[in-house]
């Protein structure tokens, strides 16, 4: 009994050791500059990747959300006269002006 607890002690005191790795100066994190310095160049590179639209496609798709736009427009602007009746239906504000 008492070798298989030593064992396990054993164990425990290298599984210790193995999670404090000594710190590399490879391992540092960059400064801040660098950091930057770096996404902004990879947004770039993935910029020159990007399938842009032509001018037609990108005309008709900017119609269609002005569309969808004035649509929403209308039926929004639609619903605010109608509680705005309704309001002074109930309140009676109406006939005292």
């Amino acid at each position: 009994m008492q070798k298989s607890n030593d064992s396990t002690e054993k164990l425990d005191v290298k599984k210790q050791d193995a999670s404090k790795k000594p710190v590399k100066k490879g391992d540092k994190k960059p400064n801040i500059f660098v950091r930057a310095g770096r996404k902004i160049k990879e947004t770039f590179s993935e910029l020159k990747r990007v399938t842009w639209p032509t001018l037609p496609k990108a005309l008709k798709a900017t119609g269609v959300v002005i569309v969808i736009v004035l649509i929403f427009l209308i039926v929004v602007t639609a619903i605010n006269f109608g509680f705005s009746e309704l309001l002074e239906l109930l309140t009676g504000l109406g006939d005292k002006i």
